[in-house]
């Protein structure tokens, strides 16, 4: 059980799935593997929301905390929705092929 919401842990979404996951979340090792790949893949997402002014945190193994520039928030469940939550929070639809996202995506793939 989540200390902060008291909502139940019970399943791992299939974005959170690794070769070892089963389908319910586990103490001890398990868990600290668990919680590493969600903190790598929010900034993966941080990458890409970076053009947008957006952030994404992960929130305590369970879900994520989507910020804008000005200060609003919203809680994502999980990554398959963060996309639409993004398009809510910007009052737009984002294209993932953005000619100046792709170019700021090489650019900075180039500088590394």
């Amino acid at each position: 059980m989540c200390i902060l919401c008291g909502e139940f842990i019970m399943q791992v979404h299939w974005t959170d799935y690794t070769d070892s996951t089963d389908t319910e979340i586990t103490v001890g090792n398990q868990q600290r593997i668990r919680q590493r790949g969600r903190l790598h893949r929010a900034n993966l997402c941080n990458q890409l929301l970076s053009h947008y002014r957006l952030t994404l945190e992960e929130w305590n193994g369970s879900k994520f905390i989507l910020r804008d520039a000005k200060g609003n928030a919203e809680i994502v469940h999980d990554l398959g929705t963060v996309w639409h939550h993004v398009e809510a929070m910007l009052g737009y639809p984002i294209d993932p092929l953005d000619v100046s996202l792709l170019d700021k995506i090489a650019e900075r793939n180039s500088a590394q």
